[in-house]
C-alpha cells in the first residue's frame, strides 16, 4: 500500500481526544507503526511510547456519536467529530474525537481502508494459508468493486508470480496491490518535475506550484510543503520530496480544488446585513416529511452546525400554557417553545459567530405570546436584540461584524421602529399573525377559515422585532414609496421565482435596500427543495429550504456557504448592492458583472469510491458530471463516458470546457454516478463549491473529496 494517503495518513498520525467520560477527556497522539498493524498511541505528559491495539483485533469503525460513551459524554454539535473503534472480543469500545469534522472523517476513511484491505484479502484465501491462488485472486478484485475479465487477471496474477509457484505470498501480494494502486497520471506529472537525483527538490517543487497550480507561491512555501507532507526522514533532511510526499500533498487542503484561503473568512463583514446571501432553513423544526414526521429541538441543533443562519419558529398554543412548536393542522409532533430556545442558544455559535434570525410564524394566543417574549428575554439573555443599535434611528442595518453572536427576532410588529426613539405611538392589538404572507387570496382566505378570527399580537413579543419586521408585499414600487428598510415581505416560491424572471432588475433593486425571504410551496408535504439559483440571481437574501431533505439543490446551497468560514453569510456581488445597477440575469447586458471566464477542467480519475448497490455481485459503473449553476447563460452540464465494472481506480482523461460570464454567481458541482441503462443512476457523491473559490490552474492537479449525504 505505499503511496496509499489514506495509509500514510495513519503513518503520519495526529492527536485526538479520548473520551472516557463526561469529565475525563484526555489528547493522545495516534499512529500507524511501520508495520502497518500495530497502532500505537502517545501520552502528553510522559511522551512514552505505548501499544494500544492490533487493526487485526478492530471489529469496526463507526462515524459519529454511535456508541453509548459518546452519547452519554459528548453533545450533539460535535457529531461529525467524533468515532469509535469497536474492536473484537470483551474489549471496551475507543471513543475518540477529532479537532475537525474533515479530520474525523479521514481517520475513519483511512482505519476503514486498512481493515477493508486486511479483511479483503483474508477473506480471498480461502484456505488461510496466506497466500493467493488465480481464483482467490479474482474473488479478491471483486471484493474490492474491480470486475476483470479471466485474460487480464490471468496477466496480472503472471506478473506478480515472480517464483513461478502458482500462487502469491508476501512480496508478491504487495507487488499485486501496488500494481492495483498504481496512479500513471501521478507518474507523469511528478516525472515532469523531479529534476534532482529522481526526486522534487524546494526549487523543482516551487517550479510546479508556480507553472502548474498558478499560486504566487515562495520558496520558503515549498519548503514548508515540504517539511509537512513528505514521509521520509532522510528525503526530508535533504529537502526533497518523494512521489508518496507528493502524493500526500495533492490530497490535503493545499492540493484540494476549493481554494484554501477561502476556507476561513475572508470577505468583508462589515457592510449591512441586506447585502450578504444568508443561509436559512424552512420548518426547522421538522426531521422528515411535512405532514406526520417528528418535530425535533435535534433538528435545529444540526441546521446550526451547518451555518444556518435564520431558523423557524411555527408557534401555536400549547396545555398547561407553554407555547409548542409544529407544523399547524398536521400529524407532526410538537416540542416546547422554550426547549427550543434552549436549543438555539446552545449550537447558534458552535459553527458561526455572526447573527441567528429566529424567524417566528406566530399562531398563538396574547397569553402564550407573551410566554414566547419572556422565554426568549430569560434565556437568551443579552444576546437577544432588543432596541437598535445606536442613539438614533437607523437608516439602515448594521453589519453581521456588528451584530456578532446576537439574536433578531424576525415577526409582526405593532409600530414603527421609529416609536423605539420618541413618543409611543398608540399600540393597537389587531394584526394578522401569519409570517409567510400569501399572494393568492383564495389561501388567504382558507387561513383565516382555519384560524376562525384574526388572533392579536403581545406588545412584549411585538417589541422585541426591530430590523426584520414582517409585511405584506404589494409591489417594489409600494414597498420603495412606503417602507421602512426594516420592513421586509415573505414569498412562496412560485411568487418569487415569476418575480426572478420577469422583474429581475426590480428585486435586485429591492434587495439592496431591504431582506426577502423565500420559503417553499406548501404542496412539496414530502420536504423537498426547489433551486434556490434564479433567486440569489434576483439578490434575495433568506432563501429557505428544507435542511433535512438531502438533494442537488441542498447540495447546492452547502456549496454557496462552503466558503467564507462557514460563516452562513457571503457577501453579494458589487452590482448586487447598488442600487443604480443594471444588472439583469436574465437580458444580461454589458456591464461590470461581464467577467467572461473559460474553465478547462480534465476529469481524470477517481480512487475507491464506495459501492452504492449492495448486491454482492454489484461492481460500479462510474461516470462523473460536472454542472454550472449560475445567471441562465451559464447554466450548463457536461458528463464523461461510464467506466464499466471499476469502482476501484476508474480512469477518464475526459476534457470538459465550460464558457462562465457572470462568474460571482457561478457554482460547479461535480457529481459521481452509477451508470444504470435501465433506470436512473445511482448517486455516489458530490462537492459543489463557487467558481470564484477554485484552485485556478493553467494545469492544476487538484483533488476533489466527495459528500456522500
Amino acid at each position: 500500500m505505499e503511496g496509499d494517503t489514506d495509509l500514510q495518513f495513519l503513518l503520519v498520525g495526529g492527536d485526538l481526544l479520548k473520551v472516557r467520560s463526561s469529565s475525563w477527556k484526555k489528547t493522545r497522539f495516534y499512529k500507524l507503526q511501520e508495520d502497518c498493524q500495530t497502532m500505537w498511541h502517545e501520552s502528553k505528559k510522559t511522551f512514552k511510547f505505548k501499544q494500544t491495539f492490533s487493526i487485526k483485533d478492530i471489529s469496526a469503525v463507526r462515524a459519529g456519536r454511535q456508541s453509548e460513551g459518546l452519547r452519554k459524554n459528548t453533545e450533539e454539535p460535535v457529531e461529525g467529530r467524533c468515532f469509535s473503534i469497536i474492536f473484537k472480543g470483551r474489549r471496551k469500545n475507543l471513543d475518540l474525537m477529532a479537532s475537525s469534522e474533515e479530520e474525523a472523517k479521514q481517520w475513519v476513511t483511512s482505519l476503514e481502508k486498512i481493515i477493508w484491505i486486511f479483511n479483503c484479502l483474508r477473506k480471498a484465501d480461502k484456505n488461510s494459508d496466506n497466500k493467493l491462488s488465480l481464483k482467490e485472486l479474482k474473488d479478491f478484485l471483486h471484493q474490492i468493486n474491480i470486475e476483470v475479465d479471466d485474460q487480464y487477471a490471468e496477466k496480472l496474477f503472471q506478473e506478480c508470480d515472480q517464483s513461478k509457484c502458482g500462487h502469491l505470498a508476501g512480496d508478491e501480494i504487495e507487488h499485486f496491490y501496488s500494481l492495483l494502486t498504481h496512479r500513471q497520471e501521478i507518474d507523469t506529472i511528478y516525472g515532469e518535475y523531479a529534476k534532482t537525483m529522481g526526486f522534487m527538490s524546494a526549487e523543482n517543487l516551487l517550479e510546479f506550484l508556480i507553472k502548474e497550480q498558478r499560486e504566487e507561491a515562495t520558496l520558503a512555501d515549498a519548503h514548508r510543503l515540504i517539511n509537512k507532507y513528505e514521509l521520509d526522514d532522510k528525503a526530508k533532511e535533504k529537502q526533497l520530496m518523494t512521489q508518496d510526499g507528493f502524493l500526500m500533498y495533492l490530497h490535503m487542503p493545499e492540493g484540494l480544488v476549493l481554494n484554501p484561503t477561502h476556507k476561513a473568512v475572508h470577505q468583508d463583514m462589515s457592510q449591512p446585513l441586506n447585502h450578504y446571501f444568508i443561509s436559512s432553513s424552512h420548518n426547522t423544526y421538522l426531521m422528515e416529511d411535512q405532514l406526520k414526521g417528528p418535530s425535533s429541538t435535534e433538528a435545529y441543533a444540526r441546521a446550526l452546525i451547518k451555518g444556518c443562519r435564520c431558523v423557524e419558529l411555527d408557534c401555536w398554543d400549547g396545555s398547561d400554557g407553554e407555547p409548542v412548536i409544529y407544523h399547524g393542522y398536521t400529524l407532526t409532533s410538537k416540542i416546547l417553545f422554550k426547549d427550543t430556545i434552549k436549543a438555539i442558544k446552545e449550537y447558534a455559535f458552535k459553527t458561526s459567530d455572526y447573527p441567528v434570525i429566529l424567524s417566528l410564524e406566530n399562531h398563538c394566543s396574547v397569553e402564550q405570546q407573551r410566554v414566547m417574549a419572556q422565554h426568549m428575554s430569560s434565556i437568551l439573555g443579552s444576546a437577544l436584540l432588543t432596541s437598535p443599535l445606536g442613539d438614533q434611528m437607523p437608516t439602515g442595518f448594521p453589519s453581521p461584524e456588528e451584530l456578532k453572536e446576537r439574536f433578531l427576532v424576525k415577526g409582526k410588529r405593532l409600530t414603527k421602529l421609529e416609536a423605539c426613539f420618541g413618543p409611543e405611538e398608540t399600540a393597537g392589538d389587531d394584526g394578522s399573525l401569519t409570517e409567510e404572507e400569501e399572494d393568492d387570496k383564495e389561501e388567504e382566505e382558507e387561513e383565516k377559515k382555519k384560524e376562525g378570527k384574526k388572533l392579536k399580537l403581545a406588545k412584549e413579543l411585538s417589541d422585541m422585532v426591530i430590523y426584520c419586521k414582517s409585511v405584506h408585499f404589494n409591489g417594489f414600487q409600494d414597498a420603495k414609496d412606503n417602507l421602512g428598510f426594516y420592513e421586509m415581505s415573505s414569498f412562496k416560491e412560485r411568487k418569487a421565482m415569476a418575480l426572478a424572471e420577469e422583474s429581475a432588475n426590480s428585486y435586485i433593486h429591492h434587495n439592496v435596500d431591504k431582506l426577502s425571504r423565500i420559503y417553499p410551496a406548501g404542496t412539496r408535504t414530502d420536504s423537498s427543495n426547489y433551486n434556490p439559483v434564479p433567486l440569489w440571481n434576483a439578490g434575495c437574501q433568506i432563501v429557505s429550504l428544507n435542511f433535512q431533505t438531502s438533494c442537488n439543490d441542498m447540495d447546492v446551497n452547502q456549496g454557496r456557504f462552503l466558503t467564507n468560514g462557514k460563516t452562513g453569510y457571503v457577501l453579494k456581488p458589487a452590482y448586487m448592492r447598488d442600487l443604480g445597477s443594471e444588472f439583469d440575469p436574465i437580458t444580461l447586458t454589458a456591464g461590470p458583472w461581464l467577467q467572461h471566464k473559460t474553465l478547462h477542467l480534465m476529469i481524470i480519475s477517481a480512487q475507491q469510491l464506495p459501492k452504492v448497490n449492495q448486491k454482492k455481485t454489484s461492481i460500479v459503473d462510474a461516470l462523473v458530471k460536472v454542472e454550472i449553476h449560475g445567471v441562465p447563460a451559464d447554466t450548463a452540464d457536461k458528463e464523461t463516458p461510464y467506466i464499466g465494472n471499476n469502482g476501484f481506480n476508474p480512469m477518464w482523461n475526459e476534457n470538459f470546457k465550460f464558457d462562465v460570464y457572470v462568474p460571482e454567481l457561478a457554482l460547479v458541482r461535480f457529481v459521481v454516478e452509477d451508470h444504470d441503462s435501465v433506470t436512473d443512476n445511482d448517486f455516489v457523491g458530490q462537492f459543489t463549491v463557487p467558481f470564484t473559490s477554485l484552485q485556478m490552474g493553467k494545469l492544476s492537479y487538484p483533488a476533489i473529496h466527495m459528500f456522500t449525504d
